[in-house]
């Protein structure tokens, strides 16, 4: 997809992970990867199954697995449909994936995490699915980039940092744009 062309959130989101999963250590997991089910699915349709893990509703342990994955070469993009659902993965991301350097002496270690805030439009997800979590995740990481996505222009080049940098980062989308 040509640039020029991209019209929405969604398109640059699309090339995004397609640029992404072009790049021969990059693998996706997370829930609603390989299966409909969530927003973030309508993102990774192109990529290949082969470049895809589903997995169940377990957010600590698929920090964990992002993590080991990380450890060996990989760069995992670790999807979580909702930023409130990644609370449930606070102690992996806190006390290990943020500390990683410390605990392992590697400074070539890479998990890209995508989280939404979910969508208010056209159906409010309530509380439980909507909170911008954004400014306790800044406080609560010293050692991962926290990039807040507001504006689709944005997008193409704060992944292809996520991908390019040392570290790892922690991608914000805006679940209102999804469908603009």
């Amino acid at each position: 997809m040509d640039t020029f062309l991209m019209k929405s959130y969604k398109d640059y989101l699309v090339q995004a992970m397609n640029d992404l999963s072009s790049k021969k250590n990059t693998l996706f997991l997370g829930q609603s990867v390989n299966f409909s089910g969530n927003a973030i699915f309508n993102t990774l349709e192109k990529i290949k199954d082969k470049k895809k893990i589903e997995l169940p509703v377990f957010e600590e342990t698929q920090m964990g697995i992002s993590i080991g994955m990380a450890l060996e070469g990989f760069v995992p993009i670790t999807c979580f449909p909702r930023f409130d659902f990644l609370l449930l993965a606070v102690n992996q991301l806190v006390n290990h994936l943020d500390k990683i350097e410390y605990l392992t002496s590697r400074n070539d270690i890479k998990v890209i995490i995508r989280t939404s805030i979910g969508s208010k439009r056209p159906l409010d997800g309530g509380p439980q699915h909507t909170q911008n979590h954004t400014s306790a995740f800044r406080k609560l990481l010293k050692n991962i980039k926290v990039i807040n996505l507001e504006s689709k222009n944005q997008i193409l080049t704060s992944y292809r940092r996520a991908y390019r940098e040392k570290g790892s980062f922690l991608m914000i989308e805006d679940g209102d744009s999804y469908n603009k």
